[in-house]
């Protein structure tokens, strides 16, 4: 009996030493797991109070989970966050995005997305045109609001023609054209009830003076358009040939009651899921 005893301890004895080795061999893969896992973003909320290691292996396998991580992938690798890009607003723009993609709005060999945040007043940059095949920022720079949109800020905004406001919303790109404003481009808004009236109200990127950081130090601000999305005159020309036929423009800004039927993550969802694998 005591010989029995003594193989049932051992077995136990061994048994959790085989426990310990197996510990110490997997720790380490679920620690890189939880290190390598976006778990902060919007999407992931809900998981918040999961144990640490549970949480890592089932969020990352959820198909929410997946496109939070990706967009934080792109957004990380264009370096957006280092030149003032919110995530927030980056997330809303690619959504947009993807949701016109998806739905056949864009021309298949644009993939530029424009970004204008209205939560930054008019002294500061707030305009990034994104390559998103290359993964680069290729411009970053200044862009005026409507007259009657408000002072430094962006506060009021309208789809009414004659209203001199900035339009809220997601816009397609169309053809370049000389105009009174010299080299432009034809915008068409796609928000119903937000922006739809871009066309008729001549809503068009241009180049202006009161555009340019002399302008600011003079008046504190920039100047104001009648409603358009006016650029530095140094660098509008090559902002239209970049972004011209079928590339997607957003204009954000929170708490300005703005809603979307492009904001349908589960659309977006779909449109990253058929996109090629990039070879960067």
């Amino acid at each position: 009996m005591k010989k029995h005893h003594c193989s049932v301890v051992q077995r136990q004895r061994d048994g959790r030493r085989r426990s310990q080795r197996f510990v110490r061999r997997v720790l380490p893969f679920v620690a890189s797991l939880f290190l390598a896992t976006p778990l902060a973003g919007p999407l992931m909320r809900s998981s918040a109070h999961t144990p640490a290691a549970t949480t890592t292996v089932a969020v990352a396998l959820t198909p929410l989970a997946r496109f939070d991580a990706t967009l934080r992938q792109t957004y990380n690798r264009l370096g957006a966050e280092q030149q003032g890009l919110r995530f927030e607003v980056f997330e809303k723009a690619m959504t947009g995005y993807l949701n016109l993609r998806e739905t056949g709005h864009l021309a298949d060999n644009q993939q530029h997305l424009t970004v204008v945040d209205f939560d930054l007043p008019s002294t500061e940059k707030r305009l990034w045109v994104l390559d998103l095949h290359s993964n680069r920022i290729l411009f970053h720079t200044l862009v005026a609001h409507g007259h009657n949109s408000g002072e430094n800020g962006a506060d009021q905004f309208s789809n009414t023609d004659q209203s001199n406001m900035s339009s809220l919303g997601f816009y397609v790109t169309g053809q370049e054209y000389e105009g009174k404003h010299g080299h432009s481009l034809r915008l068409k808004g796609v928000d119903e009830g937000f922006n739809t009236n871009a066309f008729a109200r001549s809503i068009v990127m241009h180049g202006a003076d009161y555009v340019s950081e002399e302008f600011i130090k003079q008046n504190g601000r920039l100047g104001r358009s009648l409603g358009c999305p006016a650029l530095p005159l140094a660098q509008y020309s090559q902002i239209i040939d970049a972004v011209e036929g079928g590339s997607c423009l957003f204009l954000s800004k929170s708490n300005a009651g703005y809603t979307s039927k492009y904001l349908n993550q589960n659309v977006a969802l779909a449109a990253l899921s058929l996109k090629p694998a990039s070879n960067s």
